[in-house]
């Protein structure tokens, strides 16, 4: 039996070091699971040569130097813009490597498996049964709450830090930055959602955070100064006739919320540039006494 009937042949429930310790079985390579922080979560107990390997293990993450290493050889660019896996090859490292991408329910990426080569080497057939253990690892968490939890807090929390442009150096911060693109399509827009006129809601920013993420699970959330702040896709800012979605704005209506709109953007680190017009468009929309729900930003105000 070849290696990709082995690895489809694994079963699921029983959690990702089982799965990684039999794939290490069929590849008889080190194998390592870290998240979107560079944060090792799970890896084979078995030794290897390969100074990046053991700096992960050891360490517990990748310094920033390596993470340097990895955007000046373009390794931050190819696992950012692949769907699935890359292959990583380069004269600086001891041995090649395999990276497949890891997504929660939500379909965020929360993490990726790492294949290091050594005695032995990484052929095609590995390739394709790589491919199919990072499918096997996506289904067994798939109902983890811990995961569904980590992708929705990393987006909040990038979104917070490009907000407070903690995050400035696209060089380092390309992969993280590339996880709130994921999904979208077209040009960007961020929104502001005032909540403070609700008088039914204990905690009004978390509640009302909860319910939007429930009603449109494609956009991205945080909470940011007394604001819910949701990423969306362009497509959506047109909000003729007061209509969000095709449904007249009830939702908001019934809800007491208010919105700020930006216009479109590409650059998610222009960020705090569109949310400041977000919120302008919002105070100054509230300031018309309209009875609108959502404004829009227009160069006029």
């Amino acid at each position: 039996m070849g290696k990709l009937e082995q690895i489809k042949a694994l079963g699921n429930g029983q959690g990702i070091q089982y799965l990684l310790d039999a794939a290490y079985e069929i590849f008889q390579n080190p194998i390592a699971m870290f998240d979107t922080y560079y944060t090792l979560k799970v890896h084979t107990d078995v030794a290897s040569d390969d100074p990046l390997w053991n700096e992960l293990i050891s360490t517990g993450t990748f310094s920033r130097k390596t993470q340097e290493f990895f955007a000046k050889e373009y390794f931050t660019e190819y696992v950012a813009n692949a769907d699935k896996l890359v292959v990583l090859k380069s004269d600086e490292l001891k041995h090649d490597r395999i990276l497949g991408n890891i997504f929660n329910r939500d379909k965020i990426k929360i993490g990726q498996i790492v294949m290091v080569g050594g005695d032995a080497l990484i052929g095609a057939e590995d390739t394709v049964a790589f491919d199919a253990l990072a499918d096997k690892i996506t289904a067994e968490i798939r109902d983890d709450e811990y995961f569904t939890a980590y992708g929705r807090a990393y987006h909040e929390d990038i979104i917070t830090k490009l907000l407070d442009k903690v995050i400035r150096e696209p060089k380092i911060y390309t992969s993280h930055i590339q996880i709130l693109y994921e999904g979208f399509e077209d040009y960007l827009c961020v929104a502001v959602v005032d909540v403070t006129q609700n008088d039914t809601w204990q905690d009004k920013l978390a509640h009302g955070k909860k319910l939007l993420e429930s009603k449109y699970r494609s956009f991205k959330y945080a909470i940011y100064a007394d604001y819910i702040v949701i990423i969306m896709s362009s497509k959506y800012r047109n909000f003729y006739g007061e209509q969000f979605f095709g449904i007249r704005n009830s939702f908001f209506e019934q809800n007491n919320l208010l919105v700020g709109m930006s216009d479109s953007f590409e650059n998610l680190y222009e960020l705090r540039e569109y949310y400041d017009r977000a919120v302008k468009a919002l105070k100054t929309g509230v300031k018309s006494q309209s009875g609108r729900r959502v404004f829009e930003y227009t160069e006029a105000l």
